[in-house]
């Protein structure tokens, strides 16, 4: 069952105040998962001379994170749709909030990866179980596209959130305080969720696709080590190529599982329909492309301006007023021109205030342009994130739900991923020579690949989608 209903002619619910408590707690939750991933980049450093990390193995406590968060979040989207999507979130917010506190409580590296490890498992089950409660709770039209529209608004925000707190607790209280903060946001929900979200799931009950579930989550998590590997070691490592091989072949060996099995993970029908397909390549080069411009920024800011780490996190607070703005317009924009349209006005606007970026210099009086670009591109890049999850979770019935919103984080957490590599790796091959010029010269070249992919996602999406325009 759901927490709200539609009327048979389709029209739209009222907005409760119990279903205004059900969103605050779902989007409670997913913004602190957000800001998860970048809470502790700042820390970084700090962390590893706290706890004797060797320098090579500092990079292990943001892969052991991003491994699990992207490689078992389509397994734990179709548990959910299987054995209860309230039951998976609240059991993942259990283990969010217990390997948080293991993790700030950590005297060696050991446990600090191992918590890192179940934060991202956790992640893997919030996430999407959290997005089918929400996409359920909400029918389609103007509900479902205003609580969309706010979830990746404070998505985005949390990731921007999540370098300045991480900056702000470090520098004020220690990086342990990084991931003490989790814990009572996660007793809160917890606290307030069992007796407003009710359980949602289908009558009948499948059997789970086990050879799907192991290709694809052995699949998944090659291809993230591999894309993790290639941004610390180089695209021609053995130990980027080698899983990345590995897991191309796990999942065109799922692909031919799930035409085989009576009860796929990913039925190929979901999958066939343009809405799922197209609708999550835009989502994914929406992610992939605005997390690694972040990157790339920070660089810049503090390579070649001479920032600090903390008022590099601060200036992107311009970027998330931006994300929040967009998450404000989208669902108003969706409900008068449609998702596709949404789609195509964000890609564009995203696409050419990056290239907007090009301008950038040594001097500092650059950073109006800066502030000015990743504000405007911030509102643009939000339209292709709601438009992407408006088209790739509309018109599949409730029993489909987890697999949509799985299907949805996984291109999230794999955009998320394979940006950073991807673009450190062209930026530093375009480097030539040492100081400020030749970073800025590295710099801006990723910023063009940047800006062009962001253009071909949203030609991509004026071709393949345009029934979907209203």
């Amino acid at each position: 069952m759901s927490v709200a209903t539609a009327r048979p002619d389709g029209a739209s619910a009222a907005l409760t105040p119990r279903l205004r408590l059900v969103l605050v707690l779902l989007l409670a939750a997913q913004f602190m998962l957000a800001v998860d991933f970048s809470i502790l980049n700042v820390a970084l450093p700090v962390i590893g001379a706290g706890l004797g990390f060797p320098l090579a193995r500092l990079q292990w406590i943001g892969t052991a994170f991003a491994l699990c968060a992207a490689g078992f979040t389509l397994l734990f989207g179709r548990v959910a749709d299987l054995f209860g999507r309230r039951r998976l979130f609240l059991g993942g917010l259990v283990v969010l909030g217990a390997a948080s506190l293991a993790g700030g409580l950590a005297r060696s590296p050991e446990v600090l990866i191992t918590a890192r490890v179940f934060q991202g498992l956790a992640t893997a089950a919030v996430t999407p179980a959290g997005l089918s409660l929400l996409t359920t709770a909400f029918p389609e039209g103007p509900l479902r596209e205003k609580a969309l529209g706010l979830n990746g608004a404070l998505m985005s925000a949390g990731f921007t959130t999540g370098a300045i707190l991480g900056g702000l607790l470090t520098d004020l209280l220690s990086w342990r305080w990084a991931f003490f903060v989790n814990v009572p946001v996660a007793l809160a929900v917890l606290l307030v969720a069992p007796a407003v979200i009710a359980e949602s799931r289908p009558a009948e009950r499948p059997r789970l696709d086990v050879p799907g579930a192991v290709t694809v989550t052995l699949g998944l998590l090659a291809v993230v080590l591999g894309l993790t590997q290639a941004g610390e070691r180089g695209w021609g490592a053995p130990v980027a190529l080698l899983p990345l091989a590995a897991g191309l072949v796990l999942l065109l060996v799922f692909g031919a599982v799930e035409r085989r099995v009576s009860a796929p993970l990913v039925p190929p029908h979901v999958l066939g329909r343009r809405s799922v397909a197209w609708g999550n390549l835009a989502g994914l080069v929406a992610f992939l492309t605005e997390t690694s411009l972040v990157f790339l920024l920070t660089l810049y800011l503090q390579e070649v301006l001479g920032f600090s780490p903390l008022a590099a996190g601060l200036s992107f607070g311009v970027l998330g007023a931006g994300t929040v703005a967009g998450g404000a317009l989208a669902p108003r924009w969706i409900g008068r021109f449609g998702a596709t349209r949404a789609l195509l006005a964000g890609g564009l606007g995203q696409a050419l205030f990056t290239a907007a970026l090009l301008g950038l210099g040594t001097g500092r009086s650059s950073l109006w342009l800066l502030l000015a670009a990743t504000f405007a591109g911030g509102v643009g890049n939000m339209l292709v994130i709601v438009g992407f999850m408006v088209t790739a979770t509309s018109g599949l019935a409730d029993h489909e739900q987890g697999l949509a919103t799985g299907l949805a984080t996984m291109t999230q957490q794999i955009g998320i991923t394979m940006g950073t590599p991807v673009m450190s790796a062209v930026a530093t091959a375009a480097m030539t020579g040492t100081g400020a010029l030749a970073v800025l010269g590295g710099l801006k070249t990723a910023i063009a690949l940047n800006a062009a992919l962001v253009l071909l996602g949203t030609l991509t999406s004026a071709l393949f989608l345009r029934e979907k325009a209203r």
